[in-house]
């Protein structure tokens, strides 16, 4: 099965539940009118997708449908896919990997696939031909080290790691030293996914951030936030609160198979302008692919 057909699949329930809305609005539609597009901006609503953009998205179809004149719904549908698109693409999916070795810092809170989706794009990369190290960096989580490890294992990875409650910067400095040494091309570095307070996660990332540019002042630097996509509008939470912390350059998208929320991906890449890098729609190392807006939107509606 191709990606693709693997997002469709997993995708389901959401387009289940995107589609049925829109379908029953053309049911009874009679022409392009502000009550059918009234009811548009409802169902998008319903969708997960907030209140937010979905009023920026039907304010941009109602312009498009003056503009070009457009009568019929099929090119109503159309329309309404392509600025859904439009929000999507706010910036490069492909990840900034040109020094060598390029770091990238995984963060986001405890129980969202962070630890998973770190095997999955070391898995990603390795089979594009990267030489990957992956650095335990989260320290605090009971079992974080042990699950991480099992994952650069199935991902054919170096894993750089010390005893539960180590200094996460100690850990990344070793890691930095064994990807000089065997001259990766990618650092994947874990993180705590909760701490006490905000400062203390400030506090932690700071610590890691200064290691990584002493020791590699050149290096090409991507953080991803991973969010679990079955939290619906509590993931838009999440992103703002990481926003305050640390500087977001992607966000890496899990466990859309089996929700009705998958919607959701649209509120929150056009509220914070970060683009989608990864998704990821089942339990397989193989299930994460790099995002496509269009195969994204193709499969919701």
């Amino acid at each position: 099965m191709g990606f693709f057909d693997k997002l469709k699949n997993g995708l389901g329930k959401t387009k289940q539940t995107i589609n049925e809305k829109i379908n029953d609005v053309f049911a009874n539609f009679r022409k392009v009118d502000e009550e059918l597009l009234e009811e548009l901006e409802e169902v998008l609503i319903m969708s997960d997708i907030g209140i937010e953009t979905s009023t920026r998205i039907i304010d941009e179809l109602r312009t498009r449908i003056k503009k070009e004149n457009i009568q019929d719904e099929e090119s109503v549908r159309k329309a309404l896919k392509e600025e859904m698109v439009k929000l999507l693409d706010v910036g490069s999916v492909e990840l900034n990997l040109e020094s060598t070795p390029a770091v990238i810092l995984v963060v986001g809170v405890n129980g969202v696939g962070k630890t998973t989706s770190i095997g999955k794009i070391a898995n990603n990369l390795r089979k594009n031909g990267k030489k990957v190290v992956i650095a335990a960096a989260d320290t605090f989580r009971a079992a974080a080290v042990e699950q991480i490890e099992i994952w650069a294992e199935r991902a054919n990875c170096d894993l750089v790691k010390k005893p539960e409650g180590s200094d996460p910067a100690s850990v990344v400095f070793d890691a930095i030293q064994v990807a000089k040494e065997k001259k990766a091309d990618v650092l994947i570095c874990d993180t705590a996914g909760r701490l006490h307070n905000k400062k203390n996660l400030m506090d932690e990332l700071g610590k890691i951030n200064k290691v990584i540019n002493k020791e590699l002042p050149d290096a090409s630097k991507e953080v991803l936030l991973v969010l679990d996509g079955t939290t619906g509008q509590n993931a838009i939470m999440q992103v703002k609160a990481f926003k305050e912390t640390t500087d977001i350059t992607g966000i890496v998208l899990t466990k859309l198979d089996g929700t009705a929320k998958g919607g959701v991906v649209v509120g929150i890449v056009a509220e914070n302008r970060i683009p989608v890098k990864y998704i990821g729609v089942g339990e397989q190392i193989d299930d994460m692919e790099v995002f496509n807006s269009n195969d994204f939107i193709d499969a919701i509606i």
